[in-house]
């Protein structure tokens, strides 16, 4: 295991550096990567950010993006880099499975391995970890690690300040989630005045919308809303019948689930949607309300207590009425 020192002395000089995060990477996750990136790269380091899969269109504008490597896309050439790898920067995601394909090649790796993140049960394959499940954001916690751990604050200059800002900005549900503490809106505004522009980054990220996306949204609350009264449950279930119907791209399904968690009265809002290969799922809920735990038990998926998501090799039918039988258990916490 590595200690804060080992790992200052090892960035002290230029090394080979791989960033990666979990796959379908969203705005934390992309954020973080190239926060660190941009960081490293002032320090002389060799850094690449590997990303297992795409990510949506309305996350490629951050500084450093047009050098990230799709790991899909450029197989053999990231296996290599990974290979030759001193260390490894393992961002938003604490468990091999997260990256597909590339977990055995991270694990194979002789690189020192350095977990930056706020998933709960993390899994035991890093050198080093910086972990708080407080943090509203794996972006919240590479700053800190910048400014606080290796006291470089003076580092985080306009580009780093911006990609931070997105990720917290993206996994704050634009700061109305619970862990959005004061000390998180303090290090925004350090990112404000290092150099992001607010008002901009919430315009990338929030009104550069398609037109298909837009009327698949109109689709998904018009004719694929289910409300539970009874369970103050909010389901939207689409199928792949309608993903290809509105030629839905990667990004295109990404908050549609907080449209049900907005209906007043709703504690648990749902979004199950069918995949080529599986049926996802994505659950939001206010308060105390553990959707982390229907996730973890019943949909090998996990998450946060208001966030969290899984999946299921059974059928689209099946799944939804799963989740449904599953509501029963939970109706005191439900309707209280």
């Amino acid at each position: 295991m590595l200690d804060l020192a080992s790992l200052t002395e090892l960035l002290a000089q230029p090394q080979k550096i791989v960033i990666t995060t979990h796959h379908k990477p969203d705005g934390d996750a992309m954020g973080s990567s190239l926060g660190l990136y941009n960081y490293l790269i002032q320090l002389g380091h060799h850094a690449t950010v590997i990303a297992p899969t795409d990510y949506p269109d309305f996350l490629t504008w951050m500084p450093g993006n047009e050098e990230v490597m799709i790991y899909t896309e450029h197989t053999e050439e990231a296996a290599v880099l990974i290979a030759d790898a001193d260390i490894i920067f393992c961002l938003d995601f604490n468990s091999l499975s997260r990256i597909n394909q590339m977990g055995e090649l991270v694990g194979a790796s002789s690189a020192y391995k350095v977990m930056i993140d706020h998933h709960l049960e993390p899994q035991d394959f890093d050198d080093y970890r910086y972990w708080d499940i407080k943090a509203c954001a794996t972006a919240q916690l590479v700053y800190t690690f910048i400014a606080n751990e290796l006291g470089r604050k003076d580092l985080i200059d306009k580009d780093v300040a911006t990609c931070l800002y997105t990720g917290i900005l993206t996994d704050s549900a634009s700061f109305r989630l619970p862990n959005t503490t004061s000390d998180v809106h303090r290090i925004v505004a350090e990112l404000i005045d290092c150099g992001a522009v607010n008002w901009r980054i919430h315009e990338l990220i929030y009104n550069s919308a398609s037109e298909n996306r837009l009327r698949f949204i109109g689709h998904c609350l018009a004719n694929c809303l289910e409300i539970l009264p009874e369970y103050n449950t909010a389901i939207i279930a689409v199928s792949k019948t309608d993903l290809a119907k509105f030629d839905v791209n990667t990004g295109d399904t990404e908050g549609i689930v907080n449209y049900a968690l907005s209906i007043a009265s709703i504690k648990l809002g749902a979004f199950i949607v069918e995949r080529n290969d599986m049926v996802k799922l994505s659950l939001r809920s206010k308060e105390e309300f553990p959707a982390n735990e229907i996730c973890k038990k019943y949909f090998n998926g996990g998450g946060h207590r208001n966030a969290a998501g899984g999946q299921s090799n059974e059928s689209f039918e099946a799944v939804v009425q799963k989740f449904k039988s599953i509501l029963p258990d939970y109706k005191k916490l439900l309707i209280q």
